[in-house]
């Protein structure tokens, strides 16, 4: 029982990340109708702003994090404004090379600027973990799951009761009709991906201190991103959020009580085994207007 507890004390942890990943994944796709495959390299991207921020601008360590949520929200707006502003009405063959050219180009990028060697963000939380009876969690993961649920919190209240999210869910509906409604579709479009890097960048920033910081950190994590938003239900913010959780419990519990060796095949398998039951996901919204 106590193995059992602790298990999903550190799935909770990661689960947190990894619905920041799908949230972001899903929000892109679901409004701009973009494969974003530049998502692993913003979370990429997030991690090393993190790094950058707390060792070489000496920024404190709950500072560093916004800088670097602020960092992704700026680069994702960058990108959306250079490469997929003048993309708009291309087919999506066409827009998929583009993004994974972006992709390609972000991680050599940070290859030549940081060299291959992992780096390690300090970290101001003591090495003793907390004990909870039986369960014992470090305080640097108790902050990134309770910095992780404000996250996923903040965007669901976003989408949901502001009037940006507003014209963002009339978007997603039908893009014409928001337009001749009066929805700046184009600065939405900004603002969808803007948000969803600056969360794909919030999820590399309280990773990079439990773990390290390397160029290929965002693989990896695109393949689980992609499978989160595949398992929640395109377009699905609850479903992304909850989508993200299943697969981190499924890797700690697999991990735990299988193989490590098969960390990463037992959260696909349940994929795999939803898909079969389910092709559209487990939450799945209806498809858009037309």
């Amino acid at each position: 029982m106590d193995q059992l507890l602790q298990h999903l004390v550190n799935a909770l942890v990661l689960g947190g990340a990894y619905a920041l990943l799908g949230i972001g994944l899903t929000l892109i796709f679901g409004i701009m109708n973009v494969v974003n495959f530049t998502h692993g390299a913003l979370y990429t991207f997030g991690a090393y702003a993190m790094w950058i921020a707390s060792t070489s601008l000496g920024l404190n360590f709950f500072v560093a994090l916004p800088f670097s949520i602020v960092a992704g929200l700026a680069l994702g707006a960058l990108i959306e404004i250079v490469l997929l502003r003048p993309m708009r009405g291309a087919d999506i063959d066409t827009t998929m090379l583009v993004m994974i050219g972006a992709g390609i180009i972000l991680q050599s990028g940070t290859l030549w600027l940081f060299g291959g060697v992992a780096k390690a963000i300090p970290s101001p939380f003591p090495d003793a973990p907390l004990q909870l009876g039986s369960v014992s969690i470090s305080w640097l993961r108790l902050f990134v799951l309770a910095a992780a649920l404000a996250l996923i919190g903040g965007a669901y209240a976003l989408i949901n009761g502001t009037r940006l999210g507003r014209a963002m869910r009339a978007t997603f509906q039908d893009a014409d009709t928001a337009a001749l409604m009066g929805v700046n579709v184009r600065l939405i479009y900004t603002a969808t991906f803007a948000l969803g890097s600056s969360l794909a960048a919030a999820a590399g920033a309280l990773l990079g201190p439990v773990y390290v910081v390397f160029p290929q950190m965002g693989d990896l994590a695109a393949v689980k991103a992609f499978a989160i938003v595949i398992l929640g239900g395109l377009g699905s913010i609850s479903g992304a959020a909850i989508g993200g959780f299943i697969l981190a419990i499924a890797e700690e519990f697999g991990a735990g009580y299988v193989s490590s060796g098969y960390r990463d095949a037992m959260g696909f398998l349940i994929i795999i085994a939803v898909l079969l039951a389910k092709p559209t996901g487990l939450f799945a919204r209806a498809e858009r207007i037309g």
